[in-house]
């Protein structure tokens, strides 16, 4: 046990404390290496030349982890003046203006996809049907339909950022609000 810690330790360290920070390293590794040993000894790792791989996706795991715990606890917290924000809720016209032009962009992208994946997408996120029916209908096993709809949203991400990069949306935003991410 003393040969494998020492074996993985210093790249899970490094790991961790990558996407973590150095807070409480010592305890995550260490947290770590127990989950691997005890899987170890449960018979979970059916391939031993495939260790490093099980260690990389346990400390993925654990990273996911220790950031869902840390966006929970915040979600407890609730800060001092968190009561006293009073919005008006609707939109100004700037907003208004964005909102548009990004619609506009949508249905540009959605256009110049392929017809199966145009209709995948609308039934799926914007009608708002079940994967089941949408199967049904279009002739596909849930599997073909994951795929689909996934390779679908890629294609879309990617014309999407194409079109933003070739379009300047809403210009002036940025350079009347620097420092502030949109």
């Amino acid at each position: 046990m003393e040969d494998l810690y020492r074996h993985f330790s210093r790249g899970v360290r490094f790991y961790l404390c990558r996407q973590l920070g150095p807070q409480e390293l010592d305890d995550k590794v260490h947290d770590t290496f127990l989950i691997v040993v005890q899987a170890i000894q449960r018979g979970d790792l059916r391939e031993p030349e495939r260790l490093m791989g099980f260690v990389r996706t346990v400390v993925r795991r654990q990273v996911a982890a220790y950031i869902d715990s840390a966006v929970q606890k915040r979600k407890e917290q609730v800060g001092v003046d968190s009561g006293f924000d009073v919005s008006d809720g609707r939109s100004n016209p700037e907003e208004d203006a964005i909102a548009q032009q990004r619609r506009e962009i949508m249905i540009r992208v959605l256009r110049s996809v392929s017809r199966r994946d145009r209709e995948i997408l609308t039934r799926f996120y914007l009608l708002g049907e079940s994967q089941e029916k949408i199967c049904a209908e279009m002739d596909l096993t849930e599997t073909q339909f994951r795929l689909l709809k996934s390779r679908a949203k890629a294609r879309f991400g990617e014309l999407g950022k194409q079109r933003l990069k070739n379009r300047n949306l809403a210009p002036g935003i940025l350079r009347r609000f620097p420092g502030q991410n949109h």
